[in-house]
């Protein structure tokens, strides 16, 4: 059965895949790169190459959406995957199911800050970037240096949140900010509830090193050295763009147009209320 680890690009995801990566991969929680192979991205070629070869096509993948997850489970282990796909049904082909799906963790982040490292990441203006997140658009393939991607459906950033959390059912929702401002609290939170369905086998001294570990700063230094190979290139010189952005530093308050703010903020106001991004 899967937890999925489910998040809209650029929200942090990777954070919590290392975190979790380091508690459940190591001995003594202190993170390496390799970690990060025991959480796949769904979907991927590794998982459809068996059905398909047509990976630029979302109306080929989602025929095998399912059917690859069930031949996931066929070990009956319980087993984490990374995704940014909208939790959707396209015609009669459903992105997930009960039968494949144990739990959600869901990772959100202010959408005011998604858009400038959105805009990084794609290669866009911010001005492109917000429109993205207005509708739903499909993503990968063209801009990654990871040649196992396969095309995503991406929807609006309101309509991502909704298909993954309508169902409260074995959902956590963990929001970027407040791994920001009080990341024990929240690895702590993680670890509790992952242990309603398997053992995490972690300690103080442990949680401490996955925490320490996995510091943006660390995380970067890694990337720098050549030991992440999920960044992204830029899709008009093909040269490698940095993954781990700008971090804490990435504010909207101090670097986003404040009128694309307030475009985003009656856009996605809802939304914005029910996370506590307004008041």
């Amino acid at each position: 059965m899967i937890i999925w680890l489910s998040s809209y690009p650029k929200s942090g995801n990777t954070w919590i895949r290392s975190i979790i990566s380091a508690l459940e991969y190591t001995k003594d929680g202190i993170y390496n790169p390799d970690c990060l192979k025991n959480i796949n991205r769904f979907p991927s070629k590794t998982f459809l190459k068996s059905f398909t070869n047509n990976f630029q096509n979302i109306h080929e993948i989602k025929k095998f959406w399912c059917v690859a997850q069930d031949k996931i489970n066929l070990d009956q282990k319980i087993k984490y995957l990374k995704t940014h796909s909208l939790n959707c049904k396209i015609d009669n082909f459903a992105f997930t199911n009960k039968e494949n799906t144990l739990a959600i963790i869901y990772i959100i982040r202010d959408p005011r800050n998604v858009v400038t490292s959105l805009a990084n990441h794609y290669s866009l203006s911010i001005e492109k970037a917000k429109n993205h997140m207005f509708i739903p658009f499909v993503t990968g393939l063209k801009n990654t240096i990871d040649d196992n991607y396969t095309v995503d459906l991406v929807g609006s950033w309101s309509d991502h949140i909704k298909t993954w959390t309508n169902n409260k059912n074995n959902l956590l929702i963990i929001k970027y900010e407040d791994l920001v401002n009080n990341i024990e609290k929240e690895v702590n939170k993680l670890i509790k509830f992952i242990n309603k369905f398997k053992e995490l086998k972690v300690n103080k001294t442990k949680i401490i090193n996955a925490i320490e570990s996995t510091s943006f700063e660390n995380l970067k230094k890694f990337e720098d050295e050549g030991k992440f190979n999920e960044g992204a290139k830029n899709i008009l010189t093909g040269e490698k763009k940095s993954f781990f952005y700008l971090g804490k530093k990435n504010n909207w308050k101090e670097i986003l147009d404040l009128n694309i703010a307030k475009e985003i903020e009656n856009k996605f106001k809802k939304e914005l209320l029910q996370f506590n991004y307004l008041n």
